[in-house]
């Protein structure tokens, strides 16, 4: 049915009427979302007459057949009678036609299934006799080989490298029918043949690769190689290789008393390592393709000695024979030795044949191994300690002036910058640290700074009780020896050379503070004539003024101790001047935190 189209004006879409799911609700509530009530009724009465329109158009069409309807309908019933008797036999006949259908096809189906099993039993048969077919074959070779050559009358003979590979592929044929007849019957009273076999190839194999690489035969540790692949046994070839070439070498090279005893020993110990791949597998890296002058014609595929026997027998030999070498305790030793380690395997990676045995090294576990045994957290706890150490060390013994010849003013700061050095040096840096190294720089940097913007101080510095407790000292040991007029003289010649003394480093300082300060506002003023924005935010006394007022408590303190050895501020030489001196800083001081 299909209703008739409205007005592009309308607020809704007509087929809405006409689906399922149609609710008045949701209907109203849709159309309430894009127009007015108001508009919506008056859309709704305009389509109601346009239907209505339509019903008349239609029943005015239609009128003859409205009005004929039950003419026609007369005799309906006899019709429909008449009807019923031949369709209730043609849905009979077709009933029976639908149960013999069923029955042919339950019937094929039956027949299907056990053509298909008698398929699988042939199958299954067939690869029974292949398994035979192949185990008397094999037998056939190894007998003709045992007969034609009385030399290898043996229980385990070493075959021709021919001989080998035609067993190999019929052996691979045996394995992969006896794998798909597993579980059949007759297959067990093969299986001790099928053992048999395996066991004398496998004994022949190895014995025929040691044969050939302990003469440099070429063409005997092809074969070997070759039917070892065929077998799909490649990993069991290179695990004889590991035990049988490169094991015996490494326990004679790897000896942690050689190591120990000689200053170099390590490295001689990595060379030696090194120097067994170009001699010792240069055979087998030609045959296998991983030597230059490989030819690809006569490339075995598959094997990758320097990966699977030569570096695991390597790592396995340092790692039990050498544990010391791996020891964190000693941060300069173990540096050391780390170092010349990744020498080695840097070195170990260039023998690698290609970019691809180069990635499999390093996927390897052992790989994985040898890096995780250096302990380098540990290194890295002791080198923290000594280098942060050295720096808290320096913040306690406050603002001490650096030596002569320095290029910063400050003690402090100079230990800094060799500690800030220390973390990137040769002999402490390791890359894999960089990170770390990285982080304590930052720290080093963050506890200076907060060093610097302390506090303003209070009290005098921590120094000046060490400077003058060898005074206190002579006058308590002095007390019942010595007059007490000839100490106060020993008293004010010594505080008065040290008072002179001291006025000079503290006129060095303070000339040195009101440089950097001239400096910072030649720098500041040349900021402002680039910028229009200022700061107006009070960021507290300046290192400058912390350094003056520490200077005058100091120089006051100073002043305190000499009254309690019994002596006036007045009777040192210079201390007046040094008072005048501190106190036109402590001046200057107050006036820039009374200026902030």
């Amino acid at each position: 049915m299909t209703l008739p189209k409205g007005p592009d004006s309308l607020c809704f879409d007509k087929d809405e009427f006409m689906k399922d799911d149609f609710d008045v609700d949701k209907f109203v509530a849709d159309c309430r979302k894009r127009v007015q009530l108001e508009e919506m009724r008056e859309d709704l009465e305009q389509y109601y007459r346009l239907l209505k329109t339509a019903m008349v158009e239609l029943i005015n069409k239609d009128y003859a057949d409205f009005v004929n309807l039950s003419t026609n309908l007369v005799g309906m019933d006899k019709a429909l009678n008449q009807l019923s008797v031949p369709l209730g036999q043609l849905r009979e006949e077709v009933l029976s036609l639908r149960s013999s259908v069923n029955a042919v096809i339950e019937a094929i189906d039956t027949q299907l299934s056990k053509q298909d099993d008698i398929q699988k039993k042939k199958i299954c048969v067939l690869r029974l006799i292949q398994v035979v077919r192949s185990v008397e074959k094999i037998e056939k070779i190894l007998h003709q080989n045992t007969k034609d050559t009385p030399s290898l009358e043996t229980s385990s003979p070493l075959l021709a490298g021919q001989i080998l590979e035609r067993i190999a592929t019929e052996f691979n044929q045996l394995q992969f029918h006896a794998v798909q007849s597993k579980g059949m019957p007759l297959l067990d009273n093969v299986r001790p043949r099928i053992a048999g076999i395996t066991a004398m190839l496998q004994q022949s194999l190895e014995g025929l690769l040691i044969q050939g690489l302990q003469t440099s035969n070429i063409d005997i540790v092809r074969h070997c190689l070759r039917t070892y692949a065929t077998i799909d046994k490649t990993r069991d070839a290179e695990a004889l290789v590991g035990q049988v070439l490169v094991k015996p070498y490494m326990d004679e090279v790897i000896v942690e008393q050689f190591v120990k005893s000689n200053p170099n020993g390590l490295k001689m110990m990595y060379s030696k390592l090194l120097e067994f791949v170009p001699h010792h597998c240069r055979l087998l890296r030609e045959v296998t393709g991983g030597a230059i002058s490989s030819e690809k014609a006569d490339i075995v595929p598959g094997y990758d000695f320097l990966v699977n026997s030569v570096w695991p027998e390597i790592i396995r030999g340092v790692e039990e024979r050498v544990p010391s070498l791996f020891n964190p305790g000693n941060p300069d030793a173990f540096y050391e030795r780390y170092t010349v380690s990744m020498d080695f395997v840097r070195k170990f990676e260039r023998q690698c044949g290609s970019q691809a045995s180069v990635k499999r090294l390093r996927a390897h576990p052992c790989y994985q191994s040898f890096h995780n045994k250096w302990n380098l957290p540990v290194y890295f706890q002791l080198r923290f300690k000594e280098i942060a150490g050295s720096l808290e060390n320096a913040i306690s013994d406050g603002l001490e002036a650096a030596p002569a010849g320095s290029s910063y003013h400050l003690q402090v700061t100079e230990v800094l910058w060799s500690c800030v050095c220390r973390c990137w040096a040769d002999q402490v840096y390791l890359p894999p640290l960089a990170h770390r190294f990285w982080k304590l720089t930052l720290q080093l940097i963050s506890r200076y700074a907060t060093f610097l913007t302390e506090e303003v101080p209070t009290r005098a510095s921590a120094y000046m009780d060490n400077a003058l407790q060898p005074l206190h000292q002579l006058v308590t040991d002095s007390k019942n020896v010595v007059k007490d007029s000839i100490i106060q003289e020993w008293l004010r010649v010594t505080l008065t050379d040290c008072t002179h003394r001291y006025f000079e480093t503290i006129s060095d300082v303070l000339s040195s503070v009101r440089k950097m300060e001239e400096s910072l506002k030649r720098l500041k003023q040349a900021r402002k004539t680039t910028t229009t924005s200022t700061v107006g935010v009070n960021a507290g006394p300046s290192d400058d003024c912390k350094i003056r007022l520490q200077l005058a408590l100091d120089v006051e303190y100073l002043g305190e101790q000499i009254q309690k050895m019994g002596l006036q501020p007045s009777d040192i030489t210079m201390f007046s001047s040094l008072l005048e001196l501190v106190q036109e800083a402590r001046d200057l001081a107050s006036g820039e935190q009374t200026g902030s």
